[in-house]
């Protein structure tokens, strides 16, 4: 569209054909431009009744027949037959040798609205990322969202799948600490984002689910795609509400970052379609000054006590550090370099210390290493922190314990402890190590280097094993122990290959996220995803950094077209698959059961290839030998990639 003396140009002289109409956009304006008799016309394109696009309709016995509910106008005028008085603005065209002209008035300024009083008040109150899919029924709230990206003031990515983005935002949650947003259209669009606002709510990772609505006089009509979403996210959030007109939209934003960063978890803003748009020149909520609490509290002195005095007379004491003490790893460690005694992690905790540090013993559990469960068998005192005592990991409840939390609900969850403590993890470990001399203790270090000496040993001699259908685990993730980054972030699905992940792979100062109490397939493509938008933030803890996912390949099935997302944002990440052509780890569970194996067979493509058609790098490896080079070259590629791997599921 080009301008001159007042008119603009928007159309090629022959643009329309004589009977046709089509629909026009000039700046923020859409119309319908019409040619009946020889003559132009042009229309506001939107209908009177309902909004349909008048620029997608026909010319039918001389009347521009809207395609949606059939209301007509004259093609030229706007005017309704007979005696209706519900035309469509019309205004002056004309046709020129270099084009079609209109005189339009000046574009109204965009107004603000509730949905910018909503988005500069996430923003205010530190949310930086949003992951979602723009839909018919949130395009209010994404004009905000645009707006403040344009502003350079946060991120957006769009996905392909709702489950991605909630997945997505539960993984930028346990890795920063702080809410993103997973982002979603009314009715189908919201109830996909379930799986992944569920991952975050049992593994408590700060997210915030923003869900378009129907019309609010539309509510509880039965509209199409109408749910009763308040209902449907009742179990998964510890906060929802449901914007109104009458709504202070500034402190519904507020309240939602606030419930979803101190729950830790999901909170739930549902905002109908007419509530997007209304007008508001209210304030913006100024943050979270004042509104928050440092959460670095003390134990209780008795509590603090009695801990003390049950580690005092311990000979050989253990840490056990869960995913909850991911951000105070600095007092924990130091506590454990003062008692010289090992520290195991659960496997949602993997690498939170390093498995060459003099304590570290790798995960306990499951999923662990015999490092782990050796110094579990031999301790007289446990000392927990941070941990749930799930089932899988297998903390003794004979051994004496004393249970740190900053989440009463979580001490003595499953059973009883001797001492259990409420009080941040870090607080409390620095005041425990300022109590504690250790003269007791048995330096257990050097025990700590013989079992992993042995552990290594073992480990080197599974590198052996093969059976000509595929690679061992052992060989894939000795490879990505030597050649992944040292400081990478590692995003793990579930399956056989996890498990290996957590017995095989040794940490050095990589960070893992994992779908840990809901054990979710398909996890470790969309977290990547997140992931990698937490690296481009400010955060001097994640900037930067290399981010690597592995799944099987059954998992990288559930969200396999999330690698166009990867690729349209020129995302860094390396996804390695281990493919072994089945659902391994429930052909596994079937032989254990003395089932049948059934319906454990997988379809696959070549994903290499299907991840070079994607635009990103695909490497395929079948030879050990390839192993560390072709990984290494995935690495190094700026942008995403992905190494397909030959596996033997039979080789764990």
């Amino acid at each position: 569209m080009s301008e001159q003396q007042g008119w603009s140009r928007i159309a090629d002289t022959d643009e329309l054909e004589e009977g046709r109409v089509k629909s026009i956009h000039c700046g923020r304006r859409r119309l319908c431009l019409t040619k009946y008799g020889g003559k132009l016309g042009l229309l506001d394109d939107a209908c009177p009744h309902q909004g349909g696009p008048l620029g997608e309709g026909s010319i039918e016995g001389g009347l521009l027949r809207c395609p949606w509910h059939g209301w007509d106008f004259d093609p030229i005028t706007g005017r309704s037959p007979g005696s209706f008085d519900d035309g469509v603005q019309s205004f002056p065209v004309e046709q020129r040798d270099d084009g079609i002209y209109a005189q339009l008035p000046p574009e109204p300024l965009p107004a603000r609205t509730a949905s910018d009083v909503l988005a500069e008040s996430l923003v205010a109150w530190g949310v930086d990322s949003v992951f979602g899919m723009v839909g018919h029924s949130n395009l209010g709230m994404a004009e905000a969202l645009r707006r403040q990206e344009e502003a350079g003031k946060l991120r957006y990515v769009g996905i392909r799948h709702e489950g991605a983005a909630a997945f997505a935002a539960s993984a930028y949650g346990k890795l920063t600490g702080r809410p993103a947003v997973a982002f979603a259209i009314a009715g189908p669009g919201a109830t996909n984002l379930l799986t992944g606002l569920w991952d975050a709510h049992v593994d408590r990772s700060p997210v915030l689910a923003i869900t378009g609505q129907v019309p609010t006089k539309l509510i509880g009509r039965g509209a199409f795609q109408e749910v009763d979403l308040r209902a449907a996210f009742g179990g998964v959030a510890c906060w929802s509400s449901e914007a109104s007109a009458g709504s202070d939209h500034a402190e519904l934003a507020a309240l939602a970052t606030k419930h979803a960063l101190l729950g830790p978890g999901v909170s739930h803003l549902v905002l109908p379609d007419d509530v997007q748009v209304i007008p508001s020149d209210a304030a913006a909520s100024p943050g979270p000054r004042g509104r928050v609490a440092a959460a670095g509290i003390a134990p209780p002195a008795d509590a603090l006590d009695e801990a003390v005095a049950l580690l005092t007379g311990a000979s050989r004491p253990v840490i056990v550090v869960g995913f909850g003490a991911r951000f105070h790893m600095e007092e924990v460690t130091a506590l454990a370099e003062h008692l010289r005694c090992p520290v195991l992690t659960t496997f949602k905790a993997k690498g939170q210390i390093a498995d060459d540090h003099p304590s570290g013993c790798g995960v306990l559990g499951r999923s662990g290493t015999p490092v782990a469960s050796w110094f579990m068998n031999e301790s007289d005192a446990l000392l927990v922190f941070g941990a749930s005592f799930s089932n899988h990991t297998g903390i003794s409840s004979k051994t004496p314990t004393v249970q740190v939390d900053h989440d009463r609900m979580q001490l003595g969850r499953f059973h009883a402890v001797d001492v259990p403590v409420w009080g941040d993890v870090g607080v409390t470990a620095s005041l425990l190590r300022g109590r504690l001399d250790g003269s007791a203790a048995v330096d257990q270090r050097g025990q700590v280097a013989e079992r992993w000496g042995l552990w290594r040993a073992e480990k080197e001699r599974r590198l052996g094993e093969e059976r000509g259908q595929g690679l061992s685990a052992a060989a894939v993730f000795a490879s990505l122990a030597r050649v992944v980054p040292a400081d990478a972030i590692v995003c793990v699905d579930v399956g056989n290959n996890a498990y290996a992940f957590g017995r095989y792979f040794e940490c050095q100062r990589q960070s893992v996220l994992m779908s840990g109490y809901l054990g979710s397939i398909g996890f470790a493509l969309p977290a990547a995803l997140g992931a990698w938008a937490a690296t481009q933030g400010d955060d001097p803890r994640v900037r930067g950094r290399k981010v690597v996912a592995v799944s099987g390949d059954g998992g990288l099935g559930q969200y396999l077209s999330e690698l166009t997302t990867a690729v349209k944002y020129g995302m860094d990440i390396t996804h390695v698959v281990l493919n072994n052509g089945e659902l391994g780890k429930i052909s596994k569970e079937q032989r254990a059961g003395l089932w049948p194996v059934w319906q454990t067979s997988l379809q696959n493509p070549s994903f290499a290839e299907f991840a070079t058609l994607c635009g990103a790098t695909g490497f395929a490896v079948d030879d050990g030998a390839e192993l560390d080079d072709s990984i290494a070259r995935a690495l190094r590629v700026d942008g995403p990639s992905l190494v397909d791997i030959r596996t033997d599921a039979a080789l764990l």
